[in-house]
Parts: C-alpha cells; structure tokens; sequence
C-alpha cells in the first residue's frame, strides 16, 4: 500500500484528457492515493465513464492543454492543495514515486521551487533509448523538461507565476521558462509515456519535428501557426 500525503502537503493531480480511456486507467493507478482531477476536453470515447467509475472528479474545459490544465488547477486549488501534480493521461509514474515526492514537498526551502520526473518511454527498441538519453540532455543542460515528464509545483508558486497559459500548444515551455533552471528538481522516479506517437511518426520525425517547434516559439512565432506544423 503507498502511503498517504499529510494534509499539510496535500497534492492533487490535475490530469488533461482527449479520448483517453485506453491509457487513463494506468495513470490513476499509478497514482495511488493522491487525489486527482480529470480535465476533459471533449472527449467522445468512455473517458469520463471511467474516471466517474473511480470516483475521481471530472470536470469539462474548452480543449487544448494549456486551457485544461489552468481550468484543473483552479479547481484543484479551490478543493485545498497546497501543492499540484500535472500529469498527462498517457503517462505512468514509477513505483515508489510517493515517497520522493513526499520528501520534496515537506522541505520549507522547495516552497518556490518545482519538480519534474526522469523521462521513460514505453518501448524496447534503441531509439527509445536514444530519446531518453536525449530528453535527459535537454532537462539537465537547458532546463526544458516536457510536460510527459510530469510536474509537481506549489500552489503559491504556481500562482506566483501566473499559472499555465490559456495555449494549444508549448504551454509546458512557455511555464517552464518562467519557473527557470535554477528552480527546477528532477526526481530519480521516472514517468514512463505512451510510446504511440513516436511509435506513429517514427522516432526521428517525430524528435525533429519537436525540435523545429521548440525553435519557432523561441524565436517568436505564434503558437496557432507551430500547432499546424506540430500536427
């Protein structure tokens, strides 16, 4: 059994959902007692028969990540958390994941400070490897952690910062670059993501084309038109 968060410490998980009822159930169980918030975007599969069959919250959000994961927040912090875990629908945290968490969140000096998880990827092959070793650059060196990999904040902080921006795409760097490197944990517990997509487009593709992304917003380009090349 995974131990209980103290009260004083409480985290919820905000959870955004598009038609995720084939990975949804592996998330929430991974998640064990932490109390979670299902943000749904309009999803038309069972979603939402599943998370109410958990007797987990659900609520609706107009579609697109940023806009669900700031509608989940508002309600998470409106049902008393003191901190937040946002953690996407095709994602599984690591046994033991609690326990590290708990530390992070009872020291007094990480109240202005936020944590993300090692990147895993569901997948056997080489490439899977190669993107890990890659994402692990990126996080440590740039400080440019990806939403896949999960993010435990406080509630003050992350209202401090404004919270995640009302955007369709490339709102996990627009708040990773407000929160800045110096700020930024990683945890040895990894979250392991859906292989699907890179599976889909094929690894290298699929890397490249995060990649192009990632420079069209640095330098400025509206995220409506990198969302048409992102796919």
């Amino acid at each position: 059994m995974m131990p209980s968060m103290s009260s004083d410490n409480q985290i919820i998980c905000v959870i955004p959902t598009l038609n995720a009822e084939a990975t949804l159930p592996a998330t929430m169980e991974s998640l064990g007692s932490v109390r979670s918030i299902v943000v749904d975007g309009g999803s038309v599969d069972g979603t939402e028969a599943l998370a109410l069959a958990a007797e987990v919250k659900f609520v609706t959000a107009p579609r697109g990540r940023g806009q669900q994961l700031g509608a989940g927040a508002e309600v998470a912090l409106a049902d008393g958390a003191r901190w937040l875990l946002f953690l996407h629908a095709d994602t599984v945290l690591e046994d033991g994941w609690l326990k590290e968490a708990e530390a992070f969140v009872s020291d007094p000096a990480q109240a202005n400070n936020a944590a993300v998880f090692a990147f895993k990827v569901d997948d056997d092959r080489t490439a899977a490897r190669r993107l890990e070793r890659l994402v692990a650059w990126r996080t440590g060196a740039l400080a440019l952690p990806y939403g896949d990999q999960g993010l435990l904040i406080s509630g003050g902080f992350y209202q401090s910062l404004g919270g995640y921006r009302p955007l369709e795409l490339m709102e996990d760097v627009d708040l990773m670059r407000r929160i800045g490197g110096k700020r930024l944990h990683v945890f040895k517990a990894t979250a392991m993501t859906s292989a699907h997509k890179f599976r889909q487009a094929g690894y290298l593709r699929r890397s490249l084309r995060n990649l192009s992304c990632l420079g069209l917003f640095f330098l400025g380009l509206p995220v409506r038109w990198i969302a048409r090349i992102y796919g």
